[in-house]
């Protein structure tokens, strides 16, 4: 793991950026390329924004020397070759990342490894002819992944497992908490978690039990209080006074009905998309989209230095 100084990231949207800063910030050297000429043009305002912002909430000491690090390359090949490790962050198709890391399996090093930035689409539907097959996995962050730390490790089944312990220490080295999923499963662990919660939201504004805004603010003054900081097993476990049996014992038939009553989930309907839609944008105090992802990197930034403060209180 100590032996890797050089990372090549492809595709340059915001997962690739937010990655080329985790990268950056761990002293390695990064080369990015993606083929839109757009997303390369704005790629440094982008960059120096982002790590602006960061340094304003003291989570980046030296916003120069982190862009120093980063530079943009003319090709798959010119990003690739000689690089120790190559992240492919290009858009969620299994066509396109089928192509792209064809091209990177043909620039690539004797000894480096690669991790898809793949939401939910399995490392074996677009690797299984490669030549290198055995060195690609699924490294799956979290957007934004300069400022939500969990990334996804998961392999294919013809993925050389002895190299996960170096894939999750170089998670590790660059601030990241791993997780290392066993076995290929559509959407991995923390889509599949979030799509259980977003099904049932989904399923109960759609039913009218209750409005977005009093959906979101469920989660968000609720569940997401104790999940800022616990899991959903370290949770139930201290809300019964025994531990996780005795809340087993008292709720399992409760949640055990609750999964019964949908047991014909439906798809999303566009119509709902669209009420949902208009509903959040509701209101004068209403931010735009721009306003409103500021807003939201802001406030993990201000969490990130709460989880910062903890870990030097042992808290």
């Amino acid at each position: 793991m100590s032996g890797i100084k050089t990372v090549a990231i492809i595709g340059a949207g915001l997962i690739g950026q937010g990655w080329a800063i985790r990268f950056a910030m761990a002293g390695l050297t990064v080369r990015v390329y993606d083929k839109n000429p757009r997303t390369m043009t704005q790629f440094h305002a982008r960059l120096s924004q982002a790590l602006s912002d960061m340094a304003g909430e003291g989570l980046c000491d030296d916003p120069h020397a982190v862009s120093a690090k980063i530079t943009l390359t003319t090709g798959i090949e010119s990003a690739v070759s000689g690089a120790d490790y190559v992240q492919e962050s290009v858009p969620e198709r299994v066509d396109v990342k089928w192509s792209v890391c064809a091209e990177i399996d043909r620039c690539l090093s004797a000894r480096a490894l690669v991790g898809s930035s793949s939401s939910g689409i399995a490392a074996s539907d677009f690797t299984a002819d490669l030549k290198n097959r055995e060195r690609f996995y699924v490294v799956h962050p979290v957007n934004p992944p300069h400022l939500v730390p969990v990334v996804e490790i998961v392999p294919a089944p013809w993925s050389e497992t002895a190299n996960i312990p170096v894939l999750r220490g170089l998670m590790e080295r660059l601030g990241q908490s791993a997780v290392v999923v066993n076995r290929e499963i559509e959407g991995f662990i923390l889509n599949r978690l979030q799509g259980a919660l977003l099904n049932e939201a989904w399923a109960l504004y759609e039913e009218g039990y209750a409005s977005a805004a009093d959906i979101d603010r469920t989660v968000r003054d609720g569940l997401g209080r104790r999940w800022a900081f616990m899991g959903p097993f370290e949770t139930i476990s201290l809300n019964a006074p025994d531990g996780i049996r005795d809340y087993a014992s008292r709720l399992s038939s409760l949640y055990h009905n609750i999964a019964l009553s949908r047991r014909a989930p439906k798809a999303w309907s566009l119509s709902t998309a669209e009420r949902l839609a208009r509903e959040l944008a509701g209101g004068a105090k209403s931010p735009n989209r721009a306003q409103a992802l500021a807003r939201r990197n802001r406030k993990l930034m201000q969490i990130s230095k709460l989880h910062e403060r903890w870990k030097k209180d042992g808290s």
